[in-house]
């Protein structure tokens, strides 16, 4: 895991476990905290950002580590389960020291940061000792050079820089979750935010933009030209665009729906047109559909894209064509596991589900709540009154609706506490020992 036993690389911690002395898991690695004091003194870790079960973000002191070996990191057991809240003395090694422009004052090279190896020095603090420079890249292809020098040889990583890009970082962030990624993001400086955000791909940025908080969805799309703003909510789920759309001043939802493509907005709009908080305003207009010619191993391919759910994907919904919604006339689902049950080369309709009745678009979110729960589905068809189906509903989408406002908001409210976190070490804060079990009942 490092060049020595007792250097460390920032960019191989993130996502390492996190395990207690028994051996459980507690949560992973997300970033490291430092405090900066100048470019000559190496910056003390003072801990680190740990994501525990239920996407909250805590903060662990070095004191509370007790080994950092290849793939993992294991502590004392004792845990503080406050949210994790950075000062403005303090800085993130992930989110706001890579990607910083930097100059090595032996030989005046100056590149930008993508990695910071850390050690334990006699004392036992871990300090900030070693820096991975690169270099800008040189034509299309060749990669700048790469440099690992001494702390002390490097100047900038004390102030910050306005101009900072978020090469690295936007590295780190597509290889997250996208909920994991939202919770990067939404944690970020807002000047590291906006860095971050313009450098990410439309597609990516959608895919984050669907797990954020509604105020930090309209501040992102609020603040991008409305160009990449069409861009940005074409790639987005039409369900999703759609609650986003709704939530922007009327004259920015006129323009952008103008700018989008017209299949796309005509998607969003069709589902805002129903009634808030029915089964109509919250399904997805794009289930897996197939027609009644179709085989098992047709609508098996289908099923196969990764970019379902795993809720979209455990129903195949046979219409007669068209098969884009609005359908021809509904004829029933097929579920997947009745799916991998029988011969490939069958016709799906021979394996149709006509037993349920399917979801109207009026429907309101407790009916749709009993419908899900009465029949155990994770996902169900919503027919218009003229047999055709117009989308599906997944509990996904359901629980969307079903949970307040800003319900991420809500809980990171909830879970921040009014003590602060103390700066000196060490750690005097009220601990508790912490069990897996403890943090999945919350």
């Amino acid at each position: 895991m490092s060049t020595s036993p007792n250097r460390v690389y920032a960019a191989r911690l993130v996502g390492l476990p996190i395990f207690d002395p028994l051996g459980e898991q507690v949560g992973k690695v997300r970033d490291l905290v430092v405090t900066v004091r100048s470019d000559a003194r190496q910056p003390r870790v003072l801990g680190l950002v740990v994501e525990v079960f239920g996407r909250r973000r805590i903060f662990v002191p070095m004191t509370r580590v007790t080994s950092i070996d290849s793939g993992q990191i294991y502590t004392t057991g004792l845990l503080n389960m406050r949210r994790f809240q950075q000062r403005s003395t303090e800085t993130l090694v992930i989110g706001q020291m890579f990607d910083r422009q930097v100059t090595i004052r032996p030989t005046g090279v100056t590149g930008t940061v993508y990695d910071v190896g850390m050690e334990q020095a006699r004392n036992r603090d871990w300090l900030l000792s070693r820096v991975a420079v690169q270099e800008p890249s040189k034509g299309l292809r060749r990669r700048g050079q790469t440099y690992v020098v001494e702390w002390d040889d490097v100047e900038g990583l004390a102030r910050r820089s306005p101009t900072q890009a978020a090469t690295h970082l936007v590295q780190a962030i597509h290889e997250m979750r996208p909920a994991d990624a939202a919770t990067m993001i939404h944690e970020l400086p807002p000047e590291r935010q906006r860095q971050v955000v313009a450098a990410l791909d439309d597609e990516r940025l959608a895919e984050v933009l669907e797990e954020l908080p509604e105020d930090d969805q309209v501040a992102i799309v609020g603040a991008l030209d409305s160009e990449r703003a069409a861009d940005v909510l074409e790639e987005m789920s039409p369900d999703d665009a759609a609650d986003l759309i709704a939530e922007l001043p009327e004259e920015t939802a006129t323009l952008l729906l103008d700018l989008m493509q017209p299949e796309d907005a005509k998607d969003v709009l069709r589902l805002m047109s129903y009634e808030e908080d029915t089964a109509g305003s919250m399904m997805t207009p794009e289930p897996v559909i197939v027609g009644p010619d179709a085989t098992i191993a047709d609508a098996l391919a289908l099923v196969r894209n990764p970019d379902l759910t795993p809720a979209q994907a455990a129903l195949v919904y046979v219409c007669r064509p068209p098969l884009e919604t609005p359908t021809g006339k509904f004829l029933g689902i097929a579920h997947i596991q009745r799916l991998l049950r029988e011969p490939p080369s069958t016709l799906v309709a021979g394996a149709l589900d006509e037993s349920l009745e399917p979801l109207r678009p009026e429907d309101s979110t407790e009916q749709v709540a009993a419908h899900l729960a009465t029949y155990n589905l994770v996902a169900a068809p919503v027919v218009d009154e003229n047999g055709h189906l117009a989308g599906a509903v997944t509990v996904d989408d359901l629980l969307d609706h079903l949970l307040p406002e800003n319900w991420r908001e809500n809980l990171a409210r909830h879970e921040s506490a009014a003590e602060p976190r103390p700066d000196t070490r060490p750690d005097t804060r009220p601990n508790k020992v912490i069990t897996p079990e403890m943090i999945r009942r919350g």
